[in-house]
């Protein structure tokens, strides 16, 4: 019986045995999906104090004008901080580029020179 040699495999070819096997395609996306709509959170009410600070910012509000919000999406509470426009027309506060409508907003904060990394 002859032994041939065998031939090199291809590094690529190597690191495709080693690559991680997914037997249930989806199952990972899936439980994440059902951890992600099982921690979501209710709406809580904004206190009258709250929202007088968050009209008062949004009525000052000049171009150029960095703010800090706090603002309900898909059942979580979200921060953002940056740039702020605001869209009377639309109803939305715009910061960085994110649209939040006004209704969503929980809290709002205009930053200084002394609070910019916040």
């Amino acid at each position: 019986m002859d032994k041939k040699p065998r031939q090199k495999m291809s590094r690529a070819d190597r690191a495709k045995q080693f690559a991680p096997f997914d037997a249930l395609k989806g199952l990972r996306t899936a439980l994440l999906l059902k951890e992600y709509e099982k921690n979501k959170i209710d709406r809580g009410e904004v206190q009258p104090e709250t929202a007088t600070k968050i009209s008062q910012i949004l009525f000052d509000l000049e171009k150029g004008d960095r703010l800090k919000a706090t603002y309900y999406y898909d059942g979580y509470y979200k921060e953002i901080s940056g740039n702020a426009k605001l869209d009377i027309e639309k109803n939305i506060l715009k910061i960085n580029n994110v649209n939040i409508p006004i209704d969503d907003l929980f809290d709002l904060d205009k930053l200084t020179n002394n609070n910019l990394n916040s």
